[in-house]
């Protein structure tokens, strides 16, 4: 399983044809969203119609939820690293569910991601 940041599911969104080779290779099931997300997603929305849309391609992704360990991961993800790096809320409630679940995180923000201790990113080819 790979969680995808944000910023890899808009491009997907958007048709970027390396994005959607990826996660072709990634395979469908095997791609999780943290809750924050999909929260982000749909509030980037344009409108209800495009709401109803982006709401239908997410029922095809694994949405792992905020659990207590997850909280406390973030919590302390933000105190080692918020005055730091300037991790922000979002950021480490991704970084959390990957940590958690030990999974690799697919993101192209790297420079966000990339100091937190023993967190995996995925390995993409960039073309």
């Amino acid at each position: 399983m790979i969680l995808c940041d944000t910023d890899v599911i808009i491009e997907f969104l958007k048709g970027n044809k390396e994005t959607e080779e990826e996660l072709k290779k990634i395979k469908l099931e095997n791609i999780a969203l943290s809750i924050i997300t999909l929260m982000e997603i749909y509030y980037g929305a344009l409108n209800k119609e495009e709401l109803k849309q982006i709401k239908k391609v997410m029922e095809n992704f694994i949405i792992l939820k905020i659990n207590e360990k997850i909280s406390d991961i973030s919590v302390s993800l933000i105190l080692k690293y918020s005055k730091s790096h300037n991790l922000r809320i979002p950021d480490s409630l991704i970084g959390a569910t990957a940590l958690h679940y030990d999974i690799p995180l697919f993101t192209y923000n790297k420079k966000d991601f990339r100091f937190i201790k023993d967190l995996k990113l995925y390995k993409y080819k960039k073309t």
